[in-house]
């Protein structure tokens, strides 16, 4: 079954492979960067829908930054120091290169490489070979 091997293929990157109602999603973290009182975290994102009825599966991916800490002084918080958390999100679509690469668009030196292109090709042609259609959308609005 196409998902079987989905799982399979997951296990090994490794990943997290959670279902709910018919959404599979695959996260895991690719980076991590520690500071004084500070943490960043780079985290993959995909999520697909297989329709048995159209034989298609629906696939979008994303990549996302969170931070949480201490503050300089320097952001919204005004003055001193305080405490902020954020999670924002750069573009949506097909990933492709390194992490080093992407990682540019955030401002930040991983030290990770990670080829995304590698987990969106394997399921496509996992969805291939089963006789499915395969459609990247851009959100995952109606997957």
């Amino acid at each position: 079954m196409l998902s079987d091997e989905i799982a399979k293929f997951v296990e090994g990157i490794p990943a997290t492979l959670k279902e709910k109602r018919g959404v599979h999603s695959v996260e895991f973290t690719v980076a991590e960067r520690r500071a004084f009182l500070s943490k960043k975290k780079l985290t993959y994102s995909a999520r697909f829908r297989i329709d048995e009825d159209k034989k298609e599966l629906r696939f979008t991916e994303m990549l996302k930054e969170s931070g949480s800490g201490v503050s300089s002084g320097d952001g919204d918080l005004g003055p001193g120091f305080g405490f902020k958390k954020e999670t924002y999100k750069i573009g949506t679509g097909p990933r492709e290169g390194s992490i080093e690469e992407q990682s540019k668009l955030f401002g930040a030196q991983y030290s990770y490489a990670f080829d995304f292109s590698k987990v969106r090709a394997f399921i496509e042609s996992e969805t291939v070979k089963a006789g499915y259609a395969f459609k990247y959308q851009i959100t995952s609005l109606g997957l």
